[in-house]
């Protein structure tokens, strides 16, 4: 079996990224650069029309999205334990990444990327700042999720092992910092993502991506 990850640095494909690490795959990253705009490329268009990072290959086919990419890694490397068996737990572990996939990341689209939903300047400026003021609140749900997670006796938001909930966590609030908010703010989040950024895996891929943790920088 051959595999081949398309990823851009920082982006959401940082999650089956680190997935592959975790799981010691045998994979070959390709890097997307999208400040080059290599993702609307003829080449990468031919692969994924769409434009999107991230996309896996296995022996040719073609996989885009995160929730199909994540479900896919986990069947085929169940001793990394990525999602939990047992039925509720399962659901819960959906329930949570389709949330942080398909509410707290496009929150933050919409500040970084406001040019995706209109072309108007002054209107690009008010969905910015009014997503900017939403995304606290999602990062103090996020916070509260990692409480209750250790609450429950577990060291992962999975569950025993480390895995794609705790590696989109670290990411969102990675984007928080770009957004210019202070990971301090959620204090058990911001340490939760730097135990995460130290596991050798993780590290691993933030090291190929030349990932900083944490890029808030204080208004002057």
């Amino acid at each position: 079996m051959t595999l081949k990850l398309y990823y851009a640095s920082g982006a959401c494909s940082f999650v089956p990224h680190t997935m592959l690490e975790l799981a010691g795959a045998t994979f070959e990253p390709v890097p997307v650069k999208l400040h080059k705009d290599e993702q609307n490329s003829p080449e990468y268009r031919s692969i994924n029309p769409r434009g999107q990072v991230p996309v896996l290959v296995v022996d040719g086919q073609v996989i885009t999205q995160i929730m199909a990419i994540v479900a896919w890694i986990d069947s085929q490397f169940p001793e990394s334990a990525f999602i939990p068996r047992d039925a509720l737990a399962r659901a819960l572990f959906v329930e949570a990444l389709a949330w942080m996939n398909n509410t707290v990341h496009p929150t933050f689209t919409h500040i970084f990327m406001p040019y995706k939903f209109t072309d108007d300047a002054a209107a690009q400026q008010a969905i910015k700042a009014h997503a900017r003021g939403q995304y606290p609140a999602l990062l103090a749900e996020l916070q509260a999720r990692v409480q209750a997670a250790r609450a429950a006796g577990h060291d992962w938001l999975g569950g025993a092992h480390c895995g794609p909930l705790d590696t989109y966590a670290l990411t969102l609030l990675r984007w928080g910092s770009i957004a210019g908010i202070n990971p301090e703010d959620t204090p058990v989040l911001w340490a939760h993502a730097q135990r995460t950024a130290q596991v050798p895996a993780v590290a691993r891929a933030m090291e190929r991506e030349k990932l900083q943790l944490n890029l808030y920088r204080p208004a002057s």
